[in-house]
């Protein structure tokens, strides 16, 4: 008779939501009382928010645009458009839009460890979020402006283990990932 009047009333669902209002209603979130006063140190090669590298010559990415990093991407979540120019009777490529869609990303860092130019950086940012879908969408600008952020925030010189991988043969790696320091 017991079994069949909790059946009835659904005791046990009723249970279970006076306890879920409780939570909601009379304590406070975990997520908000932690994460305000703990602020995590990420590891080195930690893989966070996206940016160029900027040329201290040009002010400007320093992507050749040889579309490495579109072509491996899992994701498909990097867009690059390139112009080609004429330049002493040669034509040659050059970087128009650069851009990353942050929201689609997974952050293997395959495109970080394909570039031979090392022009494109995994910060140490992990707290960035959006609104919207537009604000986690990473245009050439945006991602110089990430760049200058980062080093500008830097505690220690700036070294991406992805530069050159270890257990790889040093003649297997661009002329730039050769001369990188820190490996």
């Amino acid at each position: 008779m017991k079994s069949l009047f909790e059946k009835l009333f659904l005791i046990e669902i009723l249970k279970g939501l006076a306890l879920t209002l409780k939570k909601l209603l009379f304590e406070k979130p975990v997520t908000i009382e932690c994460y305000d006063k703990v602020i995590p140190q990420p590891y080195p090669g930690f893989r966070g928010r996206h940016a160029l590298v900027r040329s201290e010559l040009t002010q400007g990415p320093i992507c050749v645009a040889c579309h490495r990093c579109e072509r491996v991407c899992p994701s498909r979540c990097i867009y690059i458009k390139t112009v080609e120019i004429e330049e002493g009777g040669k034509k040659k490529r050059q970087l128009a839009e650069y851009a990353i869609d942050a929201s689609r990303c997974v952050y293997c860092g395959y495109c970080v460890e394909v570039c031979p130019v090392n022009a494109l950086v995994l910060t140490e940012f992990y707290q960035y979020i959006g609104e919207k879908r537009e604000d986690l969408y990473f245009d050439q600008e945006r991602l110089l402006k990430n760049w200058d952020e980062f080093i500008a925030k830097a505690e220690r010189p700036y070294f991406n283990p992805f530069w050159k991988p270890k257990g790889i043969p040093e003649g297997f790696f661009s002329i730039v990932k050769r001369k990188a320091k820190g490996v």
